[in-house]
């Protein structure tokens, strides 16, 4: 999609701004020679941002306006590495919420509705991100933040909240333990509204079943603001995101040349109004794709795909790459299983080795399943993975974001 004639003056503002302010980006725009863009030719040429350059500019180096102007820091949820420090100008955090609004509304979510929020608070963005757009909504905040399972329980019952706030992980383990108490008729639930982590179709099917509500899979990531970005509507063909506050790209991870919509790549995503730290054409490493032509909802906001992965979480055994969502889909053709499951990678006899462990509700053979779901293994990816079939409840739950892989080879293959 290309970029258009008001939002190629939007970037040339932040150019500006940047170069202005001699933030990293200004300097490595002087350093370019680039001042001004006359067309969307001009656009695609300017340089990339990673995440290593936001590393490189901690604490404050991402600033583009006067520190007086910075109401607010976050930071990246990541927990190896200088971390990212992201600042806020007042109006950055109105706009996010009102990006973030917007999201509810898309989901169908009124001022009537009484929203628990379980993502955590701090200088995370995520816990702060859905208050802030349910305040700018009028809907009812219930801040718990993460963890305390009896007392999210307790209160979800007894004052009868309507949305769960969650990411797929925490939604799964509360959901579980809702059907494991037989409480389910005295919840009120009706929607969730789900980020921060990549969810399986069966996944999402297990937690909408249990709760019996409607999911919604919101998107963002601290760099950019933070989850409210873009959603998906009632019709679920894909996440709406914002073009009046963002430009979105999908290029192609190895080139970095943009592919045609439809075609899948990674996200890049440029900020265009955005005063305490504007990205210009920054990497996120998520996969997906634009979705062309209009949603059934009538919205003019453009669409991308469900976020499929990331181009950074590859996995190489035994000289073939592995992608985790190559391993959700041939478990996904088995029933029996359930959405969770983990996958420890170590070396045995000098040889890269993947063991996978994978739940079901018991009513099957285990070995039997184990030698089927190897077999499709073998077929689908190219090499033979240790199976373990487990009883559900087996793998740990989690609070926060499940870690599905463990590597535990001290060199690389």
């Amino acid at each position: 999609m290309e970029i258009n004639k008001t939002q190629l003056e939007q970037v040339n503002r932040q150019l500006a701004r940047m170069m202005e302010s001699d933030n990293f980006y200004g300097k490595r725009l002087k350093e370019a020679g680039v001042t001004q863009l006359s067309s969307p030719e001009d656009f695609t040429r300017l340089p990339f941002s990673e995440k290593q350059d936001l590393r490189d500019a901690y604490p404050l180096g991402l600033m583009a306006c006067p520190e007086e102007e910075i109401v607010r820091i976050h930071s990246s949820s990541g927990t190896t590495g200088t971390p990212v420090i992201i600042p806020y100008t007042a109006k950055d955090v109105d706009d996010w919420g009102e990006m973030f609004k917007r999201c509810y509304e898309f989901a169908g979510i009124t001022s009537r509705d009484r929203i628990q929020i379980t993502p955590g608070y701090g200088l995370w963005t995520a816990g702060i991100g859905f208050q802030n757009g349910c305040e700018k909504l009028g809907a009812m905040a219930v801040p718990m933040g993460p963890g305390n399972t009896e007392k999210q329980i307790k209160m979800m019952i007894d004052l009868q909240s309507t949305v769960l706030c969650a990411t797929s992980s925490y939604a799964l383990l509360l959901a579980e333990e809702i059907e494991k108490r037989g409480i389910r008729d005295q919840i009120a639930l009706k929607k969730g509204v789900i980020g921060s982590e990549r969810w399986s179709a069966k996944m999402r099917e297990r937690i909408s079943s249990v709760l019996g509500i409607e999911l919604y899979d919101i998107y963002g990531l601290t760099e950019i603001y933070g989850p409210g970005i873009g959603i998906n509507c009632e019709h679920d063909t894909g996440m709406h995101y914002w073009d009046d506050y963002l430009y979105l790209e999908i290029v192609d991870p190895e080139t970095g040349e943009n592919v045609p919509d439809g075609e899948w790549g990674e996200i890049v995503i440029t900020t265009l109004v955005k005063e305490g730290a504007p990205l210009i054409r920054f990497r996120t490493h998520d996969l997906s794709r634009i979705i062309p032509g209009e949603c059934p909802c009538g919205s003019r906001f453009p669409r991308i795909d469900a976020i499929s992965g990331r181009s950074d979480d590859m996995m190489k055994i035994k000289g073939v790459n592995v992608f985790p969502k190559q391993i959700e889909e041939t478990l996904a053709v088995f029933p029996e299983l359930s959405s969770e499951y983990q996958i420890r990678i170590s070396y045995h006899d000098g040889k890269a080795v993947m063991r996978i462990y994978v739940e079901t509700d018991g009513s099957n053979d285990f070995k039997e399943l184990q030698r089927r779901v190897s077999d499709a293994f073998r077929s689908r990816i190219g090499f033979t993975a240790m199976i373990y079939v487990v009883e559900l409840g087996f793998l740990p739950r989690s609070e926060k974001k499940t870690n599905r892989i463990i590597d535990e080879r001290f060199t690389a293959e």
